[in-house]
């Protein structure tokens, strides 16, 4: 039975935390929404508290969950540091990846995104379309700590845009087109133009993203 037990542990940690990041992630728990962690278990088929407590730490040391004091969990919210921090980190680790690194992209999938760009009509979903391209980018950077810096604001950075999607802050006409600005330079070989192409679309998204929050205010 020990045996049994030990071998499905793992497993269950890392469904519940598979689970939670997911809901997280998707704002289906929105932020600053508390969480019980009773109910949790019982969502999940009554699985027992120590597998849901190891997913609760995780979560909470990507900043996702936040343990409060006799108050319990909350779902963290998103202020505006948060999306400032985002972009920060956005236009210090992808331009440099693609100015330093870009040579090793695969070139077949360098010429798949322009076929996307140009002709949209083909995403069945334009944002993970957005992420993969963006990913592509950085695909080859070596760099394990700005991987994980990058990495660690990724999941905010896709709540923001589900939370602000009502508002329209990606354009898709004019995300291709920037992108395409990118591909263009990349395929000719010229990394620094990619690069500052790159630079370009992320300060155009970085105004967007702060027009949005002139006109909401995020984390209440």
């Amino acid at each position: 039975m020990k045996e049994n037990e030990n071998t499905t542990k793992p497993s269950l940690k890392l469904q519940a935390y598979q689970y939670l990041k997911t809901k997280i992630l998707n704002c289906e728990y929105a932020p600053s929404q508390f969480l019980n962690e009773q109910k949790l278990c019982a969502e999940m088929g009554n699985i027992s508290r120590t597998p849901m407590r190891d997913a609760l730490g995780r979560l909470e040391q990507e900043g996702l969950i936040t343990i409060l004091p006799k108050k319990g969990l909350m779902v963290s919210p998103i202020t505006d540091e948060d999306v400032h921090s985002i972009y920060e980190v956005r236009l210090l680790v992808e331009p440099y990846a693609l100015r330093v690194y870009g040579a090793q992209l695969p070139r077949d999938e360098l010429e798949h995104f322009v076929t996307l760009m140009q002709h949209p009509e083909l995403m069945l979903d334009f944002c993970a379309e957005d992420d993969a391209f963006h990913e592509l980018l950085i695909s080859s950077l070596p760099n394990r700590y700005l991987r994980s810096a990058h990495d660690s604001i990724t999941g905010q950075n896709s709540r923001f845009r589900i939370m602000t999607g009502k508002v329209g802050m990606i354009g898709q006409k004019e995300t291709c087109e920037e992108h395409l600005a990118i591909l263009e330079p990349a395929l000719a070989g010229d990394w620094n133009a990619a690069a500052d192409a790159l630079t370009h679309h992320l300060e155009l998204a970085r105004e967007k993203a702060e027009g949005v929050l002139d006109r909401i205010h995020l984390g209440e």
